[in-house]
């Protein structure tokens, strides 16, 4: 009767590994290693960035990669990590590049973590500036600050999580507004095709703007950038926040249409309706996408049965074809817009910036790793 019941027992493990769908503790291996790469090559947080030209370190890219950080701190909350954080923000004075009064989605992008580490330790004097930046762009009438989709990501996350820390309508709704105006009025019909469940970039990029194969120009990372806002803002915002169906709703079309362009490899194309237009792996999009996929499993908003073949593809390929064993990350897209930037690609080609694409990776690994 024992050997009976160490057998079941036996079995029940082994059915349960197999039911995991990720090695957990390879999953945060694989994002520690990434994340110490970056620490150890950029220790002193206020460094200023120095590519084109002279940049503060407080900027879109840089503020990318502090998200990821905090990923990767709620799920594994090593106090190294919170400290580059807090150190960055206070390094910064919890302030932007231009300082409060600044419509530009990519100098506000800081706020999100200067957010989450208020929420660890509230004191008011870290959101004085975001606060400000906020308070300016809800009693203003503008809609139209957001006229290149990679804003959605940096701005709509910042008034999820002001209108929760508030607990104030205005910010949901000044949020959608805004999305919507990107969304349905940005070029000629708005910056979201219905179509094929894409966006095209900006208005340069809408029709009839074409790629070479005569298809539209649908970005890899660009329509990263909205689907990861999509998903950010559905994990902020209440069950019961106005318009979250149409986050939702925006959500599971870009993932449909994004299911059957995969490469075979699991990453996806820069150009994703032309794979021969600067064709071959790209992992920031690739993490995007892995990111939002996985939350909205995690999340019951995607089908399981579909989408788990898919990120895990997606995973398994940047962990293995673009994670260096020094942590470096290869096949990554410098700073742009369009398929042609930061070409050609390849493992061991440095972009531009290093920071961001560190961030969308963490992002990935956080949802990959709460996969059950």
């Amino acid at each position: 009767m024992k050997s009976f019941t160490l057998l079941i027992f036996a079995l029940f493990g082994i059915t349960l590994l197999q039911a995991q769908p990720f090695d957990r503790e390879k999953v945060l291996e694989n994002m520690q290693t990434a994340n110490a790469y970056f620490m150890k090559k950029w220790p002193d947080v206020g460094k200023t960035i120095i590519t084109n030209k002279e940049r503060p370190s407080n900027i879109w890219t840089r503020g990318v990669y502090y998200e990821g950080l905090m990923a990767l701190y709620e799920i594994w909350p090593k106090e190294e990590y919170y400290q580059y954080a807090y150190d960055w923000a206070e390094f910064h004075k919890w302030s932007f590049r231009y300082g409060a009064a600044n419509r530009n989605a990519d100098d506000y992008c800081a706020a999100q973590t200067y957010i989450d580490l208020y929420n660890l330790e509230p004191d008011p004097r870290k959101l004085k500036s975001t606060r400000a930046t906020m308070n300016m762009l809800l009693n203003t009438p503008q809609l139209d600050d957001w006229s290149w989709i990679d804003a959605i990501q940096m701005g709509m996350p910042v008034f999820a999580k002001m209108g929760v820390l508030e607990n104030d309508n205005r910010y949901y709704e000044k949020m959608h507004q805004m999305y919507m105006y990107t969304r349905n009025e940005h070029g000629d019909n708005g910056l979201f095709n219905p179509e094929d469940g894409l966006w095209w970039r900006d208005a340069d990029f809408d029709p009839p703007y074409t790629e070479p194969n005569g298809e539209d120009c649908y970005w890899s990372r660009g329509n990263g950038w909205v689907i990861a806002a999509l998903a950010k803002v559905l994990s902020i915002i209440p069950e019961n926040a106005p318009h979250r169906q149409q986050y939702v709703a925006d959500l599971r079309a870009m993932a449909e249409a994004l299911v059957p362009i995969q490469r075979k490899d699991g990453f996806w194309n820069v150009s994703l309706h032309d794979p021969k237009n600067y064709g071959g792996k790209e992992l920031s999009g690739t993490a995007l996408f892995t990111y939002a996929m996985a939350y909205g499993v995690n999340n019951g908003l995607l089908d399981r049965a579909t989408y788990l073949p898919v990120i895990k593809k997606a995973w398994n390929a940047m962990v293995t074809e673009g994670l260096h064993e020094s942590g470096f990350l290869g096949y990554l897209q410098s700073t742009g817009k369009e398929p042609k930037d930061g070409q050609p690609l390849s493992y061991d080609k440095i972009p531009d910036f290093e920071d961001y694409g560190l961030g969308c990776f963490l992002l990935a690994g956080s949802e990959v790793y709460k996969m059950k």
